[in-house]
């Protein structure tokens, strides 16, 4: 079954901004309702990707990330600690640094 690309991108569309009011609205650490838009955001993306692919050849930039997050062995920990220790940080931005832990990767053009 191929899934039309408008209304994959449509769907797309609607889960970015229900992401974006779970997020906004007050929220506790742990709320469901966030991790619930993002599974939605993250599956709506899966099908738009999808869909451009099968019909068109083509895909986005970006690809999801495995969630690889809690398999992360201690050497590799060590190796992060080390890194954090030797890097002064000059002019780079907090959330540049943390920009590796994001599922949402950028993937160059083939």
């Amino acid at each position: 079954m191929t899934v039309d690309p408008r209304a994959a991108l449509d769907r797309l569309i609607a889960a970015l901004e229900a992401h974006y009011h779970a997020v906004a609205a007050p929220h506790s650490e742990d709320d469901p309702a966030v991790d619930d838009a993002y599974d939605v955001l993250a599956d709506a993306f899966e099908v738009y990707d999808d869909a451009l692919g099968t019909v068109h050849g083509e895909a986005t930039p970006f690809y999801l990330a495995e969630d690889d997050e809690d398999e992360v062995d201690d050497d590799e920990a060590e190796d992060d600690e080390d890194e954090d220790e030797d890097d002064d940080g000059a002019g780079l931005d907090d959330d540049y640094d943390d920009a590796e832990d994001d599922d949402l990767t950028v993937r160059p053009r083939a």
